[in-house]
């Protein structure tokens, strides 16, 4: 019984605790204030046409001072419904006969509530709405206006914890897929930052062994050793803020700008993928050059997995003073849904993380393109 109870007491702690919904929610978007206007107008019209209303100015009054609450709705969802409560009920008490059918937009106060509400805000609003279904019971009405208003009551609030899950597992996902590109990013950084190293050591003990019968060699040895630390120093700096979950790193070298034409080639499908990589890409940073080929990689891999009659996949890198231009072009049917992926995502993700840009959307001519921008220089804070 002593274990119930804790796990009882667990649990009622953990919601009241719980925190508002992941991501914050918008403050206020143009479609709120339309609906203000609308549910201003409707009581309106419901006060003037209804002729079963005993006090119709005194039913459409505290509903229009109440319906601008839909504007905090998201932001202050417990305090907008207390707001509403506190003005409405008691007229909806003391004349049950003039209560009109537009007072029901509070649903839509209800699913704010539950969709981006803290748990102690949805312990307090619960209780608020048992509270008040209780009373409007008392005053008298029948047993199936309880059981109607309980339902309805329910379905909204499922509806924005329904949402408010199903937003929170995305949130979830985007979070890991971001996490996952800083992973592989930090991992070309460990094999790019080990190449140089071991230079150093290798050049060092080169230079210990023959300091004593040939200075110059020593000094030679030094200078390639200031040359790879200069390099090594540019990397780390360049990729400071990148994470790396506690996983060994893979040791195989980093893909360069010239392993993009690996890609090339006819698949078993049909669809054709040609690659050119065109200008100087002497210097590139291996980070640099290691996220070309991915996105490139990701984007080909998307194009022949997702697109529809795809026939053709064109690569196209072109490498200048300035950094790396990545385009990838297919010429599939697009899909009636145009968002981005979470592959996209990540490849945008990975872009960002080296100071670059990553787009992709529906080519003019037909198809679907994928451009990215990387600068020489890679990300540096």
């Amino acid at each position: 019984m002593r274990l119930y109870s804790d796990g009882v007491t667990g649990l009622w702690r953990s919601v009241w605790n719980a925190p508002s919904a992941a991501p914050p929610p918008p403050r206020r978007v143009w479609r709120d204030w339309v609906l203000v206007a609308l549910l201003a107008v409707l009581a309106v019209v419901e006060g003037i046409l209804r002729t079963d209303l005993s006090q119709p100015m005194l039913a459409v009054i505290p509903l229009l001072a109440v319906v601008p609450t839909v504007l905090w709705r998201r932001t202050r969802p417990l305090l907008m419904l207390v707001i509403v409560f506190v003005v409405t009920v008691p007229t909806d008490v003391l004349l049950p006969d003039s209560t009109l059918y537009t007072s029901l937009f509070v649903a839509v106060i209800i699913y704010a509530l539950f969709r981006w509400g803290s748990g102690r805000d949805l312990v307090i609003a619960s209780a608020i709405l048992l509270a008040s279904l209780g009373l409007f019971f008392v005053r008298g009405s029948g047993l199936d206006d309880l059981i109607g208003g309980f339902a309805l009551l329910l379905t909204v609030s499922l509806l924005g914890i329904a949402f408010r899950y199903r937003a929170g597992s995305q949130q979830r996902r985007l979070d890991r897929i971001r996490m996952l590109e800083r992973e592989h990013l930090a991992r070309d950084l460990h094999d790019t930052v080990a190449h140089h190293v071991s230079a150093i050591a290798i050049r060092a003990q080169a230079g210990l062994a023959v300091a004593e019968r040939d200075p110059r060699a020593a000094q030679n040895a030094l200078g390639v050793i200031e040359v790879e630390a200069a390099k090594t120093l540019s990397e780390l700096r360049s990729m400071v803020r990148v994470l790396r979950q506690g996983e060994t790193a893979e040791l195989a070298p980093s893909p360069r700008l010239g392993d993009i034409e690996q890609l090339a080639g006819s698949r078993p499908d049909g669809a054709t993928v040609t690659v050119k990589v065109a200008g100087d890409d002497a210097g590139i940073p291996p980070p640099v050059a290691a996220a070309v080929f991915r996105l490139a990689q990701e984007s080909v891999t998307n194009a022949l997995r997702h697109a529809r009659h795809v026939t053709r996949v064109d690569v196209l890198v072109e490498a200048d003073e300035g950094g790396v231009r990545l385009s990838v072009v297919n010429d599939g049917d697009v899909a009636a849904s145009q968002a981005p992926g979470f592959g996209i995502i990540g490849m945008m993700e990975r872009a960002a993380l080296l100071g670059g840009t990553c787009q992709a959307g529906p080519a003019p001519g037909g198809g679907w393109t994928v451009t990215a921008v990387l600068p020489r220089v890679g990300w540096a804070p």
